[in-house]
Formats: structure tokens, C-alpha cells, sequence
């Protein structure tokens, strides 16, 4: 039970511009009510098309979606018995039925875990005994882990007793699993589980029925990706969904006559936000992809007529190898002898979650001549805070790219506020060009750590939503904040009790030629705590040296800052979304916890 000052400080922190979180901004009752508008205004207009592994393609208009949606509700109903405030699992990947499954549970007023297969088991069993899920839809693909998870093992480190029933999602029908598809099928296209007695997508929600789910509904259930310590679950409610869908899709002029492309994992926020909410919300289009493809990215711009692409930095990195490979072969950059002219739809990539740099991102831009929209989120604010502005001349968007050290990831949205307070968790907030915690409040920040007392009061300690990473603004010559993030707080290099960011070392070594990817590590040393050190992936063909990269950092920076020790790989552990794991390359440093290093 969290106590009185930290539920206050949430309230706080969910507050914005003296506006309270339960003075709502969006116009619409819930997630249902935009289903139904949709549906009755303009039934025919695609919502969503998908794109499998083999290149199958299905496309649903909004009228067909929502029917799809109330048959798949009527079974989780009347079947899996699961109603307003229950929790249903998934194991999965991107699939147009996982989206169903979604939506189903939304309309009833249920919440969504989705789990990130690419976890371990040991992980995956925690996050579905913690989320005190009922029910959890497998893809056929992992039945057999997914058996091994809920149903545990020898050693008692997986078991899942919550979980009351698996559902098979895909795949041949089984006689020893209940079939998604099979189940579904033949349900009524109205949802049977309202007790309003309406008929029809477009049913009239009463705030006197305690069964139609609200705005303050929890919609999902979504677990950091820390690889130390527990997971923590984030509670984020369909007003958290929808008020953030609101703002990103203002900041960035999407209107119900555009179409965005998802080529990220919809177990994400930002898959699930950014391009199946948002578009959602303003009557658009999307198309979800079952995974990311360099030789099917442009195509499918092209063919699907996308306006806008959500991706991470490690995307951006693989179309320009991509690219280049292809100018080699004598085709256009894009693929498929594509030209600028068949592409001239598509407007900007929008670009988040893991590492920015200054040189990739200007490589990017001037190799493709499309924007990158860098912006920034966190799970713990439903998915993205900040953006670039997109009405930023094309010197002003690239200054504010690539003249400051750091790539800005923008000014805040709508629905949120932003500032810089001390690291320390004082409370004291800094102002333009001092260093220190990313901190956010407004109606797009979580409900709470789910079942976290300790880490609620310390998240939310002085009203302000801590994000954990560092950075600072700048303001420009009308007085609009631009942000910058410099690494995360846990991340900095500790050397003596003198604190580097990684991002700092990083930019500097990818100036020199044929570094493709470049991470600053701390590693543990007993004569200064941390020791920098560096983790070098070059590129193709190109041999680097351990005194090439040394003797190129020192020519810019301090003996104290520069890399003491250089690790060469071929791979980078990252999470789904593509962020950098960069304690996981610790240990490859660990020969040189006892060693000085002098100048």
C-alpha cells in the first residue's frame, strides 16, 4: 500500500501545467468508444494491414478490425471468464491476432502483459507470476517454452500458478491445446459481455455500468528491460495510451489520411503506442510488419504509400549498410531501383529508444535526405515525451542534430512537461545548459511500479517522474527548450569520483574511420573504483588497432577520459528496441580490475 506522500507526489507528477490528471484532454469515454467511432463514421477505410514472416499480407478496414475485435472479446468473456480489471499474458510476436487479442482485452476493460520472448525463462516466469495474469495466449512457435515456463520445472525456478489456461495463437489446430482462431470464429461480432443491452459496434457507454471499462482502466502491463535487479511493472491505464497517441500524433501532424509502418516489436510501447495507437486515434492507417527487413523497409513505404516510420538508432545503421551494399550492385539506395520520386509520400523516420549518435544520424540524413525525428520516452511515460519540432527548417533540424555534442531529442509534447533537477534526488531544479536527471511529469506518466512501494517513493519523490538519465536543454531564440540526453545515470563511468558519460567518449570514437559501432565501458578497478574502457565493432574489411583508438582519444580528450583498455568484437547485446546493453560487456574487462594505468 503506498503511502500518503508518495501517493500524493504521483498525483503530482501526473499533473500538468496545474491541470489534474482526472481533467481528461482527449474526447473520447475509452478505447472502446474510438473503436466504435471508427466503425460507424468510416467502416470501409483500411486500419490495419500485416505483413507475416513469408510475406502474407491481410488487410482489415476499420469496420471489419472492430467486428474481429468484439468476437475475440465475446470468447475472452464468455469462455476464459476474464472481465474489467483481469490481466491477460501473451507470448508472441508481431502478429495481426496478437493486435485482436489486444484490443479485445481493452474493449472488456482488461489489461495486456505482453512478454518479450527474447528474455530468458527464469525472467518470463517472474513477469507472469508478478503480473497475476489468468490467461496467456502463446504463438505456436513457443508452445513448448511457454509449457516449460507456466507449467515449471525440476530445479523450481519456473511455474507459473496464476496462469489458469494457455490459448494457441496460429499454427495447425492441436487436440491438446484450445485453438485462438477456432474459438473465435464463429462468436458474435457484437460483444455479448455489456449488460447496457445495446446493440452494434457503436454501443452507448454510461458511466453507471460498472462493467464498460474507463479512461482509469489498466490497459497494460509493461516490464523494464534492466538486466539487474527485478523487472518492475509499469501500469499504464487507456487514458495514459490515449492521451500520449493524442500528443504525438499533434506534434507530428499525423491525420486520419496518413499511414505509419511498424517494424518494431509490439510487446513495446512504442510499437504499440506509437503505431497501432496513435493512427487508432486519428482514424489513420497502419502497417505492422512480423519483424524488420532492410530489402522489404522501402518497398513497403512505397507499395503501402507510409507517410511515417517509428525505428531505433541500430535501423538507422543497418538501411545505410544496407544502402550502401546496394549503390555497390549499381541499384538506387532504396532498393528495387526505387527512386526519390516513388517514395516522395513518405514524410519522416521517427527515432527513439537506444543511442543516438551525432555521426550516424548525419550520415543518415544526408545519404537518404529524409528528417530523422529524434525524439524520447520512457515505458513510465506511456512512450515518447519530446521530439523534435517538425517545423524546424532543414539547417535548423540538422543544428539541432549535429551541433551540440549530443543529437537533441526535442521539445516536450503536449501532454507532458519537462525539466533538469540535480542527480542527487534533491530536488533542486537546474537550469539551461547544466547537467543533470531527465524529469518528466504530465497525464502521460504511469499509475505506478506495479506492486514496488520502495521504487514508486524514490521515482517519484518530489512530484516529478525520475527517469534515470542524464541531460540538459538548450533554449532557443524564442525561449523553446530543446533536451539532450547524455547517458543514464547507472551508466556513468565513475573514475575516482570524477563522472564521464559514456555518450561523451562514444561520439569521439566514432570520428575515427572504419569504427562502425563504439561503446564506453566502466569496468571495475581497484585503483580507481571504474576505469574507462572501450568496446570496438569496426567496420567491414577495416583492421583497428588497440593503439589507433587510443592514440585518436587522446587527441581530443583527458587521460582520465579516454578508453585505458580496447575490447574488439563483432556483436552488441541489445534489448528488442535496440538499446545498448553496455553492463553486459563488463566482464570482457575483467583482467584489468588490478591493473594502473599510467599516462
Amino acid at each position: 500500500m503506498l503511502d500518503t506522500t508518495t501517493q500524493h507526489n504521483i498525483i503530482a507528477a501526473k499533473t500538468v501545467r496545474e491541470m489534474p490528471p482526472t481533467r481528461y484532454k482527449i474526447p473520447y469515454r475509452n478505447l472502446r468508444d474510438v473503436l466504435a467511432l471508427h466503425a460507424k463514421t468510416s467502416p470501409e477505410k483500411t486500419y490495419l494491414i500485416f505483413y507475416d514472416g513469408d510475406g502474407t499480407r491481410i488487410e482489415w478496414s476499420y469496420g471489419e478490425f472492430v467486428s474481429r475485435v468484439h468476437q475475440v472479446a465475446n470468447f475472452l468473456y464468455e469462455d476464459l471468464h476474464i472481465q474489467r480489471g483481469d490481466r491477460v499474458a501473451t507470448i508472441g510476436h508481431n502478429h495481426s491476432d496478437i493486435v485482436l487479442i489486444y484490443f479485445a482485452c481493452w474493449l472488456i476493460g482488461a489489461a495486456v502483459a505482453p512478454q518479450n520472448v527474447a528474455e530468458d525463462d527464469t525472467r518470463i516466469a517472474y513477469i507472469l507470476r508478478n503480473s497475476e495474469a489468468k490467461v496467456c495466449f502463446v504463438m505456436h512457435d513457443y508452445l513448448e517454452r511457454a509449457e516449460r515456463i507456466i507449467n515449471g520445472d525440476d530445479d523450481g525456478q519456473l511455474g507459473v500458478p496464476n496462469i489458469l489456461g494457455m490459448v494457441q495463437v496460429g499454427g495447425e489446430i492441436q487436440d491438446n491445446y484450445v485453438h485462438f482462431l477456432d474459438m473465435v470464429r464463429n462468436r458474435p461480432t457484437t460483444f455479448l459481455g455489456d449488460d447496457s443491452g445495446a446493440k452494434g459496434t457503436d454501443i452507448p457507454l454510461t458511466s453507471g455500468n460498472e462493467r464498460t471499462a474507463t479512461l482509469e482502466d489498466e490497459a497494460l502491463l509493461v516490464y523494464t528491460s534492466g538486466t539487474t535487479g527485478a523487472p518492475k511493472g509499469v501500469v499504464l491505464t487507456q487514458y495514459n495510451m490515449l492521451v500520449d497517441a493524442q500528443g504525438i500524433s499533434q506534434w507530428q501532424g499525423i491525420t486520419g489520411n496518413q499511414r505509419t509502418m511498424c517494424v518494431l516489436p509490439i510487446h513495446h510501447v512504442n510499437g504499440i503506442v506509437m503505431t497501432l495507437i496513435t493512427p487508432l486515434f486519428v482514424g489513420g492507417s497502419t502497417v505492422l510488419n512480423r519483424n524488420f527487413s532492410v530489402t522489404h523497409f522501402w518497398e513497403r513505404i512505397v507499395r503501402e504509400k507510409v507517410h511515417v516510420v517509428s525505428t531505433v538508432p541500430t535501423l538507422l545503421q543497418f538501411l545505410l549498410e544496407h544502402a550502401e551494399k546496394l549503390e555497390k550492385q549499381g541499384d538506387t539506395i532504396f532498393g528495387d531501383h526505387i527512386t526519390r520520386r516513388d517514395i516522395s509520400r513518405f514524410r519522416h523516420l521517427v527515432c527513439g529508444a537506444g543511442t543516438l549518435s551525432v555521426q550516424l544520424v548525419k550520415a543518415f540524413e544526408d545519404k537518404f535526405g529524409f528528417p530523422v525525428l529524434h525524439g524520447y520516452g520512457l515505458s513510465e511515460t506511456t512512450c515518447y515525451s519530446c521530439f523534435l519540432p517538425i517545423t524546424l527548417s532543414w539547417e535548423k533540424h540538422q543544428e539541432w542534430l549535429q551541433a551540440h555534442g549530443y543529437p537533441s531529442i526535442g521539445c516536450a509534447i503536449e501532454p507532458n512537461e519537462m525539466a533538469i533537477f540535480s542527480a542527487d534526488g534533491s530536488g533542486q531544479r537546474l537550469g539551461a545548459g547544466e547537467r543533470g536527471e531527465i524529469c518528466i511529469r504530465g497525464h502521460n506518466v504511469m499509475k505506478h511500479y506495479y506492486q514496488r512501494d520502495d521504487a514508486n517513493a524514490e521515482t517519484f519523490k518530489f512530484g516529478w517522474f525520475r527517469s534515470g538519465d542524464e541531460g540538459f536543454f538548450l533554449e532557443d531564440e524564442i525561449g523553446r527548450q530543446f533536451f539532450f540526453i547524455t547517458g543514464r545515470l547507472k551508466e556513468l563511468i565513475n573514475r575516482g569520483g570524477v563522472k564521464f558519460s559514456p555518450f561523451d567518449i562514444e561520439e569521439v570514437l566514432l570520428r575515427l574511420p572504419g569504427v562502425k559501432v563504439a561503446l564506453a565501458i566502466a569496468f571495475e578497478n581497484e585503483y580507481y573504483g571504474e576505469e574507462v574502457g572501450a568496446y570496438i565493432v569496426p567496420q567491414d574489411g577495416v583492421t583497428l588497432t588497440h593503439e589507433d583508438i587510443l592514440a585518436h582519444c587522446r587527441q581530443t580528450m583527458s587521460f582520465e577520459k579516454s578508453p585505458k583498455v580496447v575490447v574488439f568484437g563483432t556483436e552488441i547485446p541489445v534489448t528488442s528496441t535496440g538499446k545498448y546493453q553496455r553492463l553486459k560487456l563488463r566482464d570482457l574487462f575483467a583482467a584489468y580490475k588490478g591493473t594502473q594505468f599510467r599516462k
